[in-house]
């Protein structure tokens, strides 16, 4: 059955570059988008930059530009790095358009209607050097909840919370430095607490969509708990949704002066640019998606890909704003964690921003990138570390030694020696590779988002292919007479089994695929049901090379021209980051007494450490302990063999219950405390340890297991 879905990104805030944080969650997307096209399902894929707030006022009237004229610039800038990056968007719009602001102002007068929108006055900060109000993100102080220093006024970036900008402690302007006042002011609010709408999120957080799958990952729907609360609590304030003058963005109806607060219509911007697109392409019928009667109807699905930093907005205010105004919810929401550079969250204020537009400028080939953060993404929140000398050993064992490797082995023999046909396939390695095909691994791994395990299973087969020519020795073949039978059929097995890699690839990487295509001189690849060998007599092209290898110098370069962003952030609070101030002190002071904690851990021998077996672990089963709160079961291969020689299992309590549904451990690699005693349980007998990180309080969702690098197998050492 054909799927009909409309897939969004979060929309780019259109006040600065992409970097290659932002591209984490637009490759995942795009790698999705493009497996379900390869799969024939109908998949329209929008996007837009986030034009409205005081952010792009206060820079266009810095740069001397109208807010119009900044945003059309920017926009080309984002849409080009994009483009640039692979990243194929149906359409690429704009939030300040004529479709977002109809959308807009008819969810609000829906909203009004259903008696979910108060207006009453409230204290709101007040730059006294600027003279404006201030906006949330032009506040800075420390995390109400958690005490994070130099955090926004709308979200805290460390702990997640979300919460009004007069909760900070210790606020300041971002604007001028200066100390904000509290002024009155009347503003509009959604209203969230609501019982009605806290009885629709309840539900819908922890619901599933018609096909079965849940609309959250595990890990945002612990959190959407943590924030609603358990049943009978109300934790939900209700959403001050309007802003004062001056404000780029939509006037609200019937209220001169007040505007749309941007994250209003920012996400209404996924049904504009919709719009938008089925104003140029006939055949799209727009309710059919957005419509919540047409939409159950019609089958259709909406899934979102964002960032877990905007979590709190698209999985109460956006469902609960569509429910009540009559529009279909999201029936998917995928969230991605941060990109981190070799541990920590990239960003331009703490100093870790490589630009997009940098590293294509460099000439770096922008799909060694897509493979990259691919075989780093398993369909969690978890973060995707970018290590670029694990970035250049990964991409050049995989694509370069395993992959390309393959057809520049062999394809020269079909040209030269069989005029550049091919023969017959080898029936044994076709077996095999039809077997791998059937039993949907990748497919199922795609689905998923999955996207490390569906790049281990496909480099697992790519291992198999060069053994396949290893084994065969075609330029070994070429010297011997009466082996011309043979040399013709290892090399189109071998160009047959490249083939079947690089359809794998295709979401991943669609340049080399196209290259792959032309190559082998076969029509665009589209996701098999059955396989099937190129046909004998095919005829190929000369081979040209199609990767090159990542040099350490390339990358040098890339760092050279990243240089000034990379260096450290300034202290904030005057103009060229002078003296630090007493806020800021303070935050190093606490974060120096964390060090300080950290490091008064007795220090320990390498010989303490060697007692410490730990090994490499599939999760081979994983369900719920019945009766525990907090444990799950685990049946884990570490390679070990019983008597018969057969594989052993073993099993293990890990309380994990609380960050995990077990279905999504099965399959996954972890890493286990091999040597530790066997621990008597009520459930059973505990048979070694998982590891995982949490944070202080050890709890979701603040607690992930951890995987090893692609290419680790069951029962190898960690040294």
């Amino acid at each position: 059955m054909t799927r009909k879905i409309l897939v969004s990104n979060a929309l780019p805030y259109a006040n600065g570059d992409i970097h290659l944080g932002h591209l984490v969650g637009y490759i995942q997307a795009d790698i999705w988008v493009r497996y379900q096209r390869m799969r024939g399902h109908c998949v329209h894929y929008v996007c837009a930059d986030d034009t409205h707030g005081t952010p792009v006022m206060l820079r266009a009237e810095k740069e001397g530009v109208t807010p119009e004229a900044l945003i059309e610039r920017v926009h080309g800038e984002h849409l080009r790095d994009f483009t640039g990056f692979g990243v194929a968007f149906d359409n690429y719009h704009s939030t300040h358009s004529a479709e977002n602001k109809a959308y807009a102002e008819d969810i609000y007068t829906r909203l009004r209607g259903a008696d979910l929108i108060d207006v009453r006055s409230i204290e709101q900060y007040y730059d006294p050097v600027k003279q404006m109000f201030l906006p949330d993100r032009f506040i800075k102080g420390e995390c109400p909840k958690c005490g994070a220093a130099d955090q926004y006024g709308d979200n805290c970036e460390v702990c997640g919370a979300a919460y009004a900008p007069t909760e900070l402690k210790n606020p300041f302007s971002a604007v001028s430095g200066a100390t904000p006042m509290l002024r009155e002011s009347e503003h509009y609010f959604f209203r969230l607490s609501d019982p009605r709408a806290v009885a629709f999120l309840r539900e819908w957080t922890r619901g599933s969509n018609a096909a079965g799958t849940r609309r959250l990952q595990q890990e945002a729907a612990n959190k959407m708990k943590e924030w609603l609360g358990e049943e009978g609590e109300n934790k939900l304030s209700d959403w001050d949704i309007s802003r004062d003058a001056p404000y780029f963005g939509f006037e609200i109806p019937d209220a001169p002066g007040k505007y749309f607060y941007v994250w209003l219509d920012a996400p209404i911007g996924y049904l504009a640019s919709f719009r938008n697109l089925a104003e140029r392409q006939s055949g799209i019928v727009v309710e059919d998606y957005t419509d919540a009667e047409r939409a159950a109807a019609a089958g259709t699905e909406m899934v979102h890909f964002i960032g877990k930093d905007i979590l709190y907005f698209h999985a109460l205010f956006w469902p609960a704003m569509l429910h009540f105004a009559g529009y279909r919810t999201p029936t998917q929401l995928c969230v991605n964690g941060f990109l981190t550079v070799d541990g920590a969250k990239m960003s331009k204020s703490r100093g870790t921003f490589i630009t997009a537009q940098s590293y294509l400028a460099q000439g770096l080939d922008p799909e060694w990138l897509r493979y990259y953060f691919a075989s780093k993404s398993n369909g969690t929140m978890e973060d995707v570390d970018l290590n670029l000398d694990d970035m250049i050993a990964k991409v050049n064992s995989d694509l370069v030694g395993k992959f390309v490797n393959i057809a520049s082995r062999c394809a020269g023999f079909i040209v030269k020696r069989f005029d550049g046909r091919l023969g017959d396939v080898d029936a044994e390695m076709a077996a095999e590779f039809s077997a791998a095909m059937g039993a949907g691994l990748i497919a199922r791994a795609y689905e998923e988002r999955d996207f490390g395990r569906a790049l281990r299973e496909i480099m697992r087969l790519a291992d198999i292919a060069n053994q396949y020519v290893n084994d065969h020795k075609p330029w070994e073949l070429a010297k011997q007479e009466g082996e011309e039978a043979h040399l013709h059929t290892a090399c189109t097995t071998a160009l047959t089994l490249f083939r079947d890699l690089a359809l794998y690839l295709k979401p991943v990487l669609p340049a080399l695929a196209a290259k792959v295509e032309d190559f082998l001189a076969i029509e665009p690849m589209a996701w098999p049901e059955v396989w099937a060998a190129l046909p004998t007599g095919h005829q190929i092209k000369p081979y040209k090379h199609m990767m090159t290898r990542v040099e350490r110098k390339q990358i040098d370069g890339l760092l050279d021209a990243n240089r000034e962003s990379l260096a450290p952030a300034p202290a904030r609070g005057t103009e060229g980051g002078k003296a630090a101030s007493s806020q800021q002190r303070h935050g190093e002071k606490q974060q120096h007494a964390a060090q300080q904690a950290e490091t008064a851990l007795p220090t320990i021998s390498i010989d303490d450490f060697t007692k410490v077996e730990l090994r490499i672990a599939k999760i081979v089963n994983a369900e719920h302990v019945e009766g525990a709160d907090k444990l799950i079961r685990l049946q884990l291969d570490i390679g070990e063999k019983d008597e018969s020689g057969a594989a052993k299992t073993r099993q293990v309590f890990a309380g994990i219950k609380s960050a995990y549904d077990p279905a999504t451990l099965i399959g996954r690699l972890t890493v286990m405390v091999a040597n530790l005693a066997p621990r008597k349980m009520k459930f059973g007998m505990s048979e070694g340890m998982v590891l995982a990180a949490s944070d202080d309080g050890g709890t979701a969702p603040g607690l992930f297991i951890l995987s090893p690098d692609a290419g680790a197998q069951p029962g190898m050492r960690v040294k």
